[in-house]
């Protein structure tokens, strides 16, 4: 069953700089195969409530999966950066 990782950021950036570490970071890191990015940042049209100032999705086969790239040295030496740069929202959806 797709499980998808849904990352909301909740205001403007607050730090481009730490912003822009954490993105160089993820791009240095070895692509996982498993991850495949649904939606990166595309307009959002909110229906009810606010926007959000951005949002990312993205799909991995299993939890076990998701889990494994978020618990990841990689993504976790990168992400401190991500939240001194911006507010987010993070959650796991599985899928049907």
């Amino acid at each position: 069953m797709a499980v998808y990782m849904l990352f909301m950021r909740e205001a403007p950036v607050r730090d481009a700089a730490e912003l822009a570490i954490y993105n160089e970071m993820n791009r240095a890191a070895p692509r996982d195969p498993k991850l495949k990015p649904l939606a990166v940042y595309g307009a959002v049209e909110a229906l009810e409530g606010d926007a959000p100032d951005g949002v990312i999705l993205l799909e991995f086969p299993t939890l076990e999966d998701a889990r494994a790239w978020y618990d990841s040295p990689a993504y976790q030496a990168a992400l401190p950066h991500r939240q001194k740069g911006a507010d987010y929202r993070a959650m796991i959806i599985q899928g049907l």
